[in-house]
């Protein structure tokens, strides 16, 4: 039942020490307003990294070969590896079952490409159909390489949305046109575009086997290139793609007669492994956000302990005229509870408007690296305060506590 004399007494015990009640209040209210903002950034964090790697398959592993860097089985270190068409096959079939895209890469060096009179300074680069969904690239007019590209060696080449700007400033559809990449005529069958945006279509697709064989590329590959079929949940995608990675580099370490303690011959770029690196990152980074907001919080509690002891200490007489009228020692507790509650709640409620405020305008235009629309879940902050509220109470009740066993002679004489 709502006592308006006791919310009036409240007030005016406020109004008495409102000084140290705003700088209570304060310290309170920044505790919620910090641990929001700080869980926030927290959350703005995570979803920056997301975006990072949601830009190409989130499953995808990359490998690439470099120079030995230790001697073994009778061979000197520096020398250079390089993969062939056999260990993409070999690859491809011990591994069947957890496959679902591959492709290898090509890289055609010092291309010269041309359209009509014009030359154009983009790479050139043989690679396999399944590419297109190992880079998260999607068509925007035709089609893209395929596998009966690759099997019929096609002279087929497939350009961005950047390209076709920059070649076909006029209008013209670029498709059934010719490009000459050095001296030979390759037909465009297609326009792709790449949701990473404009940095990653700077490079013109050929066929894999074509770009072997008439640029003199043998069966030489630069790169392999994977994404593995989708398991039920996060934590098994990483061990199984971590299994894989390993179990691959062992092969090609074995292949190519490199030391398994050889960190620069053969390297392995694994999505989902770094995806969780970055996530553990975040979550320490929580953690500590965490820290920083639930330290500052206490110190609210304490300020509020502290106030209630002064509150106590100043209405001495008045509580021992209370208890010699007859007042109860829990309704002198619940006295002093009254206010630290109020003033508590007061202060966290404040400090989560602010706060849940200052996210909601802000948040969805802050994009700046590795920070991305900083919320947070609106029911842990409640959860928070909720949980603020409990603590001042708990801080509260042990000066209330002391008022209730003040002998009422001692009260009296207090001056």
């Amino acid at each position: 039942m709502f006592d308006i004399e006791r919310w009036q007494e409240i007030f005016d015990t406020i109004r008495k020490n409102k000084l140290r009640t705003f700088l209570t209040g304060l310290s309170v209210a920044s505790g919620i307003f910090i641990l929001v903002i700080l869980l926030g950034f927290g959350q703005g964090m995570q979803n920056g990294i997301a975006k990072e790697f949601e830009n190409d398959a989130s499953n995808r592993i990359a490998v690439w070969t470099q120079v030995t860097t230790k001697a073994y089985k009778g061979l000197n270190p520096g020398r250079s590896i390089q993969m062939r068409n056999g260990n993409l096959n070999h690859i491809e079939t011990r591994f069947s079952d957890q496959l679902e895209d591959r492709s290898g890469m090509f890289r055609v060096r010092n291309a010269l490409v041309n359209y009509k009179k014009e030359s154009v300074g983009y790479s050139v680069q043989g690679i396999h159909g399944g590419y297109q969904f190992i880079e998260n690239q999607f068509i925007s007019q035709g089609r893209y390489i395929n596998y009966e590209d690759h099997r019929n060696v096609s002279k087929v080449a497939v350009i961005s949305n950047t390209i076709k700007k920059e070649i076909f400033k006029d209008g013209t559809d670029p498709l059934g046109e010719y490009l000459d990449i050095s001296g030979l005529k390759f037909k465009i069958v297609g326009v792709y575009g790449d949701m990473a945006g404009e940095r990653e279509e700077e490079r013109i697709f050929i066929p894999m086997s074509t770009a072997q064989r008439v640029f003199n590329g043998a069966d030489r590959v630069n790169n392999l290139y994977f994404t593995l079929k989708p398991v039920e949940n996060f934590e098994q995608a990483v061990a199984e793609s971590m299994k894989f990675s390993k179990d691959m580099k062992s092969y090609l370490q074995e292949a190519h007669t490199v030391s398994p303690d050889d960190e620069s011959a053969i390297n392995v770029f694994n999505t989902l492994e770094e995806v969780k690196r970055f996530f553990n990152l975040i979550t320490g980074i929580k953690m500590f956000f965490w820290f920083v907001g639930i330290c500052t919080i206490i110190a609210g509690v304490v300020g509020v302990s502290n106030i209630m002891l002064i509150v106590v200490k100043e209405r001495t007489r008045e509580i021992g005229v209370r208890k010699a009228l007859g007042a109860k020692p829990w309704s002198i507790v619940g006295m002093i509870l009254h206010e630290a509650i109020f003033v508590t709640a007061i202060s966290g409620f404040a400090g989560l408007i602010v706060s849940m405020g200052l996210l909601e305008i802000f948040g969805p235009y802050i994009e700046v690296d590795y920070i991305l629309n900083p919320t947070v879940n609106f029911n842990v902050a409640l959860t928070t305060v909720f949980v603020l509220i409990f603590a001042g109470a708990v801080a509260g009740f042990f000066p209330a506590w002391r008022a209730a066993n003040i002998q009422v002679i001692d009260a009296l004489r207090d001056e």
